[in-house]
């Protein structure tokens, strides 16, 4: 580092931070006496300090300070910028097959006779395990397995008897029993890579973690402050931003290049300003704020962009409001959404039991380098790309979906919604079902636990407060329990058979929820915590009573799932629940209560009583200030302090288990859970000039907003499926199945696990099955059959291919399909840079085009002409056997990516940079 200093060409910008601590230094950019840095936005002074203290003339060169810092004329031109976070984190989900690379990446640098320690973190990396937990026990299910016992074994009755301790302890000890070998391998993983430190299971949600407890704001390393931040295998890493510390999801395969020192290539960002007046009605939730956002910016179009909010509506949010914002930067396409630190931001960091020290250098540091921010004071308010503006007095209660995150609905208008939602067509604007208008009020009559039920069209089974976005909110959380509190009191109920979880995002909200007194209210509508991770908001909602399942099937009824998370997309939730509403906690028991969501609050009772009292939503909703009243008097820093203190070393079965302490991994052929990757099979030193896609088939014609949940499942295997026969070959149970998302450390599960989303709607089956047309035959096949294969592969697709989690497996998967291309109106962000990683091309439509608009059936062979140069985003000839030929863009963005192609994928690329002498 003193080398890299020496050579710095702003080491002139070098000064202490107190002069009474000579060795703790910062680099500050007011010295560059510049007029254009007072001017550039907050989030792009990160990029800024970052380049320069880490140019180097190698990787960060002096035109790349200046192309960041004048970013008011760059912003337009597609300029390409390299970027070092500070750190990476990592869930569990994907953080498995990093580690499983990193372990192969090792192998393979030793084969070309490297020295494989060089696979190694550069920078911090926090592994928190939050994907793992299912709601397999919950208050229903706990009742069904005591009245299957009652009459055969007395001890086993006992045992379940006080379901409120036993959901949490039995979901716990079978995620252990399911996860086991998973776990012993990231133990290993954490002894054989330096830098990288494992959050244990049961701790809470990776982005909550991070929030309360992760999170530096501004770094103290080797004699040096600096500003943050970050990059994660999760795209939801954005809720980081909330509190000012700039950071962003990124694909997994490049979250391993930046972990081994690779600078993150990217585009220099428009930034959006969003500009927040105004103060919020006092029954609004900080989630009607986001879903608010959420369509409005979806609405403006910032795909790509930053986002920054100011304007004084800023400084009537929390942080965990503005974290809530920021969480579902994804579900409104930016980049980033980004708060810069302000003295909340301070206050926040004393109230979760931050060190003092600690906090005075971060207010001093960010103050002295001009990122600390006052919302009040306009004249900081810096340029920006364009302004949009939210009155927080115009939102109002609402809720998002069926289907997509970004489709809000105000609650005064979800029952009608609704009943539009049933008859329109399967993809009319994404939320229709196309139920005959005679089916629309049909009711299935069924039996729970010795009582009549009946379930119609809106049923609300599954009811789930859940998710980093609003857990990590005192605010709705309190909020929830308030009216919990108010409806028990009432003499409201939930009905039994409706599947009722709360997981939080950590152990804090526990500790506030029984503090404050709301905690045994929630139990008792059937809301008890159910285990620490994200749960129900990943898919991981675990089996729906068979009595209920039986009815939505024998109705082929259209339920509903509402939860309190940030992805609703078709088929993650739940198989049985075709439409899910995101919404705030509060309104999460709303819904459960009333057991449907063909109600119209205001004019409707929420329930009739005992004593045959209506009860209405407004007779129980506690406002703001009430709710605020109550954070602020059990909300302290010692509940931080105190679940913190001991996070590292609390799990007693994570302390207990054993892993082996190679610099190489030992591969267990009989494993299920862990393989080693034929991603680096016959990898050679030497390039490979790239080819020509010749006479390709496509295997998919696909339309809009193809969600990586569609190509890649994180949920259950289906017992009918291609991996579910590959598992039952290896000699397991279906009981034994686990999710896809806990077995992306194998491959052969992996693969036959793309596409096997039952919503999937591939235009050669016309109707939402798993499978496609094999077209030498027209046979119907799986994609498991993907050997009979002996030509490339191409996708066609529509608008946003690739929407929805950060999942490296939705372009692994299809890279060992034999997809070479995929050809599409748009991509999301990060799933186009992870098909660049595995070195399968992205192709672009120009404007105007469309598989419509260019009349192609999916029925012809593709040849994709790659000339000998190419460069960013050229266009390249496409012709199909047909005799009809066509151009598309050819969407590497950057010179850096083109690298990565011509090696292959980023990670070939990085074994031969690391096997070099």
């Amino acid at each position: 580092s003193v080398f890299l200093v020496m050579t710095n060409p702003y080491a002139h910008t070098i000064e202490p931070l107190d002069p009474q601590k000579p060795d703790h230094k910062f680099f500050n950019l007011k010295k560059l006496k510049d007029p254009r840095y007072d001017q550039l936005p907050f989030s792009i002074r990160v990029l800024l300090e970052s380049a320069v203290r880490n140019c180097d003339g190698f990787l960060v060169k002096k035109e790349d300070v200046e192309k960041v810092l004048n970013w008011k004329v760059t912003q337009s031109q597609t300029v390409e910028v390299p970027f070092r976070p500070a750190r990476v984190i990592l869930q569990d989900f994907t953080g498995v097959p990093a580690v499983v690379d990193f372990a192969a990446m090792r192998d393979a640098v030793k084969k070309l006779q490297g020295d494989p320690e060089k696979i190694n973190p550069v920078c911090p990396a926090d592994l928190v395990i939050d994907h793992s937990i299912q709601v397999d026990f919950n208050r229903n299910l706990l009742s069904q397995l005591k009245m299957k016992t009652k009459t055969k074994d007395t001890k086993v009755h006992y045992l379940f008897h006080s379901s409120r301790s036993d959901s949490l302890q039995k979901n716990q000890d079978l995620e252990f029993e399911r996860n086991r070998e998973r776990f012993e391998f990231l133990k290993w993983g954490s002894k054989a890579f330096r830098n990288m430190r494992i959050i244990p299971p049961g701790s809470g949600i990776v982005h909550q973690v991070n929030l309360e407890y992760l999170a530096r704001v501004v770094f103290e390393q080797d004699g040096y402050y600096y500003p943050d931040s970050l990059v994660g295998t999760d795209s939801h890493t954005t809720m980081i931003d909330g509190l000012g510390v700039l950071g962003w999801g990124v694909g997994g395969i490049e979250a391993e290049a930046v972990m081994l020192g690779q600078p993150i290539s990217m585009v220099l960002p428009e930034v959006i300003g969003y500009k927040l007046q105004g103060t919020p009605n006092k029954y609004i939730t900080s989630t009607d704020i986001v879903l608010t956002v959420t369509k409005h910016l979806r609405q403006v179009g910032v795909v790509g962009k930053f986002v920054e909010f100011f304007g004084p509506g800023v400084a009537q949010l929390s942080i965990a409001d503005r974290a809530t914002i920021a969480n579902m930067c994804p579900e409104y396409g930016a980049t980033a959404a980004f708060f810069p630190v302000d003295q909340i931001s301070i206050h926040y960091l004393k109230q979760t039991g931050r060190d003092a020290e600690k906090l005075s250098y971060i207010e001093k540091y960010l103050k002295a380098v001009g990122m600390f921010r006052d919302y009040s004071n306009t004249a900081q308010d810096p340029q920006f790309t364009q302004v949009v503006e939210l009155d927080l007095s115009t939102v109002v209660p609402c809720c998002s979906g069926p289907k997509r995150p970004q489709d809000k609905v105000a609650v005064s208008e979800m029952k009608q919604d609704f009943k539009t939602c049933l008859g329109a067509k399967v993809h009319q604007g994404f939320k229709g079902f196309q139920v005959a208008p005679e089916r629309h009020d049909v009711r299935v009559p069924f039996q729970f636990n010795g009582a009549e039920y009946s379930l119609s069209h809106g049923s609300v089974v599954i009811a789930a407060i859940t998710s980093c976005t609003n857990t990590s909110n005192p605010s709705v959380m309190l909020g929830a329990g308030l009216l919990a509190q108010r409806a028990v009191k009432a003499g409201l109920s939930v009905k039994p058979y409706i599947k009722t979880s709360l997981s939080p995002g950590s152990g804090v909200v526990t500790y506030y929820l029984k503090e404050s007194g709301v905690m045994d209210f929630l139990s008792q509508l059937g809301f008890e915590v159910v285990g620490y991770g994200c749960m129900t908001c990943i898919g991981n909602s675990g089996p729906l009573p068979e009595p209920v399942v039986e009815a939505i099937t024998q109705g082929d009824l259209v339920a509903a799932g509402v939860l309190s998370g940030n992805r609703n997309f078709e088929g993650r939730v739940h198989p049985n629940t075709r439409a899910n509403y995101l919404a705030s906690p509060p309104l999460v028991i709303a819904y459960a209560i009333a057991g449907t969501v063909r109600i119209d609050f205001e004019n409707e009772p929420l329930a009739v009583n005992s004593q045959g009292k209506e009860v209405f939503l407004r007779d129980i909703w506690p406002t703001r200030e009430e709710i605020q009243a109550v954070e602020r008097q059990f909300v302290i820093p010692a509940m931080f302090k105190e679940v913190y203190e001991k996070v590292e070393k609390v799990n007693e079965r994570w302390n207990s288990l054993k892993a082996p302490s190679d610099k190489l991994y030992t591969w267990d052929p009989s494993s299920t859970y862990i393989k080693s990757p034929p991603f680096f099979d016959g990898l050679t030193r030497e390039l490979q000039t790239p080819k020509s896609i010749t006479d390709a088939y496509v295997l998919l014609d696909l339309g809009d907003s193809v969600t990586t949940d569609h190509i890649s499942p994180a949920g259950n295997i289906a017992r009918n499926s291609p991996a579910a026969r590959y598992l039952t070959s290896r000699g397991l149970t279906p009981r034994e199945f686990n999710s896809y998302g806990s077995r992306r450390g194998n491959d052969a599960v992996m693969a036959r696990g793309t596409f096997a989303n039952i919503r999937l709607l591939n235009k050669f089956i016309n109707k939402q099955a798993p499978c496609t047309i094999y077209l030498p035959t027209g046979e119907t096949c799986q994609f498991s059959e993907f050997e009979i294969y002996t030509s490339p592969l191409l996708i066609l697709a529509g608008k946003e291919y690739g929407s929805g989690s950060s999942r490296d497996w939705a372009a692994k998967g299809p890279f060992l399909l034999g997809i070479k291309a995929v050809l599409a109106e748009s991509y999301e962000r990060i799933h186009r840079s992870n098909l660049v990683g595995m070195g399968v091309i992205p192709l672009e439509y120009l404007p105007g085009d469309s598989t419509e608009s260019l009349g192609l059936s999916g029925r012809e062979r593709y040849t994709v002409i790659i000339p000998p140069q190419i460069t960013p985003r050229m266009p390249v000839d496409i012709k199909l056997d047909t005799g009809k030929s066509f151009q598309a863009k050819m969407r590497f963005d950057t010179d850096v990516e083109l690298t990565y192609f011509h090696h292959g994928g980023i990670l070939n690329y990085m074994i031969r940079k690391m096997s070099e002498n």
